[in-house]
């Protein structure tokens, strides 16, 4: 698949803005702050509905505006030599909930449009997958998930939801323990009943992403790095103990499976509650899981030089690509991402740049921001794209 045209009214500093794209390699050429990842960013958002940036949306609304709107023509060749394009477009409004609209027909939910596009986005804000908190990795696995399998989005949201809600019955119980008072516990229940349901899915679902990323996590960090070190990762639940006796390729569509899981969170909350409520916080669940990053035995961060932990964070977003690119469950033959990296290069010294190129100048559709065409690699030559002050003019 790719991207053969972006539209975007209101969107970050873009009144209006239309750019014309191809498959291969295209350059966004400008300094710094005249609006060339604000267009890349669009780009991710139609595919998963999130920035790269910020963790909400109302920073993509143009400063005045009540809401923006990102449009993008994806043309997937399903059938050889059979390209069919799709134009979907997504309404963002300020306290609302989001819409989307697919080749101008009736607005449905935004959620409903995920799938329709995949790309992958490595940026510099993507060292903090290795140097940063679990939070972070977590969200790196939701993404991808909801990009494999979009029925994942509302197991997602409703899993934040429930524990937003149960981590405020917990602190409030917390409170009328603290004042001698009775806490009713019947509702609280209800909600570990609904947490465990939801917990259990995301467990399985991130444990088998895992299994699947894994080998090409070591595959890509042995490629960008030439064979500096090898690399793993391993997904550490709060669970752990019991999920020991859960078989090793446990999907989501073993029910069985999945209610095991589920059985063994409830199991742990009644056991943890008094701790619980003494803390007021959720103590057990994927919310407090973590995705293990370890290079040679050791932990990666903490150990990790500032270039072992680029070449990690390259091989996690380039594995990412390739378990999009096979296709997911539904085994789709032009699954294949859009890349998209943005200013990246400026970050690594010249070996890595190298091997970076060589490993995506191949994909069917590479958008490389850089502040000068300098820094864009030799074999990733190809289209060029200047933007100057909300400007976008093609050269090349």
């Amino acid at each position: 698949m790719y991207v053969a045209h972006l539209h975007l009214t209101d969107f970050r500093s873009y009144p209006h803005a239309e750019l014309e794209l191809e498959p291969g390699i295209t350059a966004l050429v400008g300094p710094n702050g005249q609006g060339k990842t604000n267009l890349v960013e669009a780009i991710g958002y139609v595919a998963t509905l999130s920035s790269h940036r910020v963790p909400t949306d109302a920073a993509l609304i143009r400063a005045g505006c009540q809401r923006a709107v990102v449009g993008a023509k994806v043309v997937r060749e399903l059938e050889p030599g059979r390209p069919r394009a799709s134009v979907v477009e997504v309404e963002i409004t300020a306290g609302k909930a989001n819409r989307a609209r697919v080749n101008g027909g009736s607005p449905v939910r935004a959620r409903d449009v995920l799938g329709l596009l995949h790309t992958v986005l490595f940026a510099p804000e993507d060292l903090a997958l290795v140097k940063g908190d679990p939070d972070g990795r977590r969200r790196f696995l939701d993404a991808l998930l909801v990009q494999l399998t979009p029925r994942m989005a509302s197991t997602v949201s409703d899993y934040e939801r429930v524990l937003r809600q149960r981590s405020a019955l917990l602190k409030s119980a917390g409170a009328a323990s603290r004042a001698r008072q009775g806490a009713d516990l019947r509702t609280l229940d209800v909600w570990d009943g609904k947490l465990a349901q939801l917990g259990a899915r995301l467990v399985v679902e991130r444990r088998a992403l895992v299994r699947a990323l894994s080998p090409h996590v070591e595959a890509a960090y042995e490629q960008v790095s030439a064979g500096q070190g090898d690399a793993r990762i391993t997904y550490r639940a709060s669970l752990e103990g019991a999920l020991q006796d859960t078989p090793d390729g446990l999907t989501a569509d073993d029910e069985a499976g999945v209610d095991l899981v589920e059985a063994q969170l409830l199991e742990a909350m009644g056991r943890l509650r008094p701790k619980e409520i003494e803390r007021g916080v959720c103590l057990v669940g994927p919310h407090r899981d973590d995705l293990v990053l370890t290079l040679a035995d050791l932990p990666a961060k903490g150990y990790a030089s500032h270039g072992e932990s680029w070449s990690f964070a390259l091989a996690l977003r380039l594995a990412s690509w390739r378990v999009l690119a096979a296709g997911g469950p539904q085994g789709d033959p032009d699954d294949e991402p859009v890349l998209i990296l943005d200013d990246v290069f400026a970050e690594l010294d010249a070996r890595r740049r190298e091997r970076l190129a060589e490993l995506v100048a191949p994909a069917r559709q590479v958008l490389i921001t850089a502040a000068v065409a300098a820094d864009v690699p030799e074999p990733l030559a190809g289209a060029r794209v200047d933007v100057m002050g909300g400007e976008v003019s093609r050269v090349l």
